[in-house]
């Protein structure tokens, strides 16, 4: 399969370059969501993702979507699924922009994570238990149900993750929070006319408890559940990853849509490399039979 075989051409958020970013976020479903900036000539500019708008830069949100536009890598129709995948991880963006082969800047249409997956759902290397891929994470950051939004937000910024998984005293699983979930305070307009209130109610804000904003509504399964049921709810329930609980329902994990693109370019860039050698190998025992033949 290649990439225009899963190519998305219709019903995708395209805006102009003088809207506001306030406007463009509200269009936006998800921390990993993009919208897709053109000129008034409709010539592709660039990006508006939450992430690089709000937690990795701050943008008042009055300021015009030319202004703070995210440039990411290119890809081609001819690009490697292997390395789409790579670009979806780094970029942290989850929709991307797709370029002609022939006319490198014509955009021809966008790539999701979501539409990998689909692809994924076939493939046999996914059969594999969750635990597998558990034992070479990072520990799990949880945050107390009692915490402060601020302390909320600094973990996102000092983690660079998009969610937490939210515990009460006891490590119990209470639910998930986004830093998409806090889009619409972060968002929120910044003038020196209302500076005051708008601070006033800043600290206000950050001094609300975690749960006040959390989402109880969360996914769980097993360590011993696999890869292909990961793959089955994310895209049936349409969400970004699922929570792994051991027997006493304590959260031990989370399975991102991230996790699930790394192990598929491990797992191809693994039989590229046997596929390789093999070549190699074989390559040598014909030559050594060419060369007793001879003499």
């Amino acid at each position: 399969m290649s990439l225009a075989d899963i190519l998305k051409t219709e019903r995708i958020i395209k805006i102009n370059e003088d809207e506001t970013l306030s406007s463009v976020l509200g269009k936006l479903r998800s921390s990993h969501d993009s919208a897709f900036v053109f000129s008034n000539k409709d010539k592709y500019l660039g990006v508006i993702n939450p992430y690089y708008c709000l937690i990795k830069s701050s943008y008042p949100a009055n300021v015009k979507v030319k202004h703070c536009l995210f440039h990411p890598p290119k890809i081609y129709l001819v690009t490697p699924l292997t390395q789409v995948a790579r670009f979806l991880i780094d970029s942290k963006v989850h929709y991307l922009p797709v370029f002609s082969d022939k006319n490198k800047e014509e955009f021809v249409g966008i790539i999701s994570a979501r539409r990998l997956l689909s692809y994924f759902k076939n493939l046999e290397i996914f059969n594999v238990k969750i635990k597998e891929i558990l034992k070479f994470k990072k520990p799990l950051v949880v945050i107390d149900e009692n915490e402060s939004i601020n302390k909320a937000i600094s973990f996102f910024r000092k983690t660079h993750y998009s969610k937490l998984v939210v515990v009460n005293g006891g490590d119990r699983l209470k639910g998930i929070l986004s830093y998409f979930d806090l889009i619409s305070y972060l968002a929120s307009p910044k003038t020196s006319e209302s500076f005051g209130e708008k601070k006033g109610e800043k600290i206000n804000f950050l001094s609300l408890p975690v749960k006040n904003f959390a989402k109880t509504y969360v996914i769980v399964l097993s360590p011993n559940d696999s890869l292909n049921k990961v793959i089955e709810l994310i895209l049936e329930k349409k969400i970004g990853s699922v929570i792994v609980v051991d027997e006493k329902k304590k959260p031990i994990g989370i399975i991102t849509t991230r996790d699930l693109l790394q192990f598929f370019i491990q797992k191809r860039t693994a039989e590229e490399k046997s596929k390789s050698v093999t070549l190699r190998i074989g390559g040598f025992f014909n030559r050594k039979k060419e060369n007793e033949i001879k003499r």
